[in-house]
């Protein structure tokens, strides 16, 4: 029989995988599907924050969006569009990790327990 730590950390590291697996695959902008690896993530914002630093001077950027077998490619050339899909993805990201987090708050051991 299972420990109830063993139980929490079991579940705990489900929830995490289910948030990790929808980060990385759930975000949609203008119809294309984002892979928002760790990679990528930190790509984008590297991308943003020298366009942000120099005024737009390092636009026109293109990213890759979809998937290896169907990619789809998008190049921004506008500080304000580039802006929008950043803050779209970023806030997509604090929207998973909040509700991972709320599923994580109310987890109930009692209904783990087998008597």
């Amino acid at each position: 029989k299972p420990t109830d730590e063993e139980i929490r950390t079991l579940v705990m590291s489900w929830y995490n995988s289910q948030t990790d697996a929808a980060i990385l695959s759930g975000f949609v902008y203008n119809g294309a599907h984002v892979w928002l690896s760790t990679e990528n993530q930190y790509n984008y914002k590297v991308a943003y924050d020298l366009a942000v630093q120099t005024g737009g001077e390092t636009l026109p950027v293109t990213f890759k969006f979809g998937s290896d077998e169907q990619p789809e490619y998008h190049t921004f050339t506008q500080l304000d569009e580039l802006k929008d899909f950043y803050t779209k993805a970023v806030g997509f990201i604090q929207k998973v990790l909040a509700e991972g987090w709320e599923k994580k708050d109310k987890f109930n051991l009692d209904l783990y327990r087998i008597e």
